[in-house]
């Protein structure tokens, strides 16, 4: 039985612009799907291009909570609940987001991690330079190209590679990878979910690696509400829009037609 709402908010993730869903949702649109991906505050306006040339003052010092209480407010102005799909930090908000109560489902991919969750060598080395840096917690932060291709699009064919950092990375907070790493926001009453959620991983995510995904699950299925695990192989943390993209879609839709 499918999960009751045809209604999907897709919440970008960190370094990126709602413009990562382009692709990804036209199979839930072809489905009949009302589909939705704003973008967080302070990335709603401006290209890529222009945002990483003159970060906002306020994106440093953006919070969790203030991240998802946007998507929570305009979650607000829809007709009915909607199911929530997340991608890396957007999967976390995904998770922050079914916690209050005020969607149908969820979806998190690769998703950025809850209270509780060790990030592991792997992971914990793609953040470094990003939580170590002085006065890291107010400033915002770009994504280097270098650190795209091996951590974030190391999946993705060269050609592939250019054109999506040019067109969608962007800065991101530094305060979320602080708060994340402190455990400071990002928990959430497992207890108290009766929705589905369905958490995935990839292969050869080195972002958000499978051994964090896995953890993620461990705790979301003590809810009293269906919880489901997706492991995708062969894919980097870019799975939104490498290669094969087309069966994660189809999977996750599928996921939400069955839940």
């Amino acid at each position: 039985m499918a999960i009751q709402s045809k209604t999907i908010v897709f919440v970008h993730g960190a370094w990126m612009t709602p413009g990562c869903w382009d692709d990804f949702r036209k199979p839930f649109e072809a489905a009949g799907y009302t589909c939705h991906a704003p973008a967080w505050p302070t990335l709603d306006s401006g290209t890529a291009a222009e945002l990483r040339a003159n970060p906002p003052k306020a994106l440093g010092g953006l919070s969790l909570k203030a991240i998802t209480d946007s998507y929570a407010a305009f979650i607000a102005t829809l007709s009915e609940k909607p199911i929530v799909i997340g991608h890396s930090f957007g999967g976390l908000f995904v998770q922050l987001l079914v916690d209050r109560g005020i969607t149908a489902g969820g979806v998190g991919i690769s998703p950025g991690p809850i209270a509780g969750v060790i990030a592991g060598p792997q992971s914990l080395a793609g953040a470094a330079p990003l939580i170590f840096r002085w006065n890291g917690w107010n400033r915002p932060y770009t994504l280097p190209w270098k650190s795209f291709l091996k951590n974030f699009a190391n999946g993705a064919p060269a050609e592939l590679q250019k054109r999506e950092y040019d067109r969608l990375v962007v800065p991101t907070s530094g305060k979320i990878f602080h708060q994340a790493a402190l455990n400071i926001g990002n928990k959430v009453d497992v207890k108290g979910r009766t929705v589905p959620l369905l958490i995935t991983a990839a292969e050869h995510d080195r972002t958000v690696t499978p051994f964090v995904s896995k953890q993620i699950y461990n705790i979301q299925k003590k809810a009293p509400g269906r919880t489901d695990y997706m492991f995708f192989p062969g894919h980097s943390h870019m799975l939104l829009g490498e290669p094969g993209w087309e069966k994660v879609a189809g999977d996750v839709l599928g996921w939400i037609q069955a839940a």
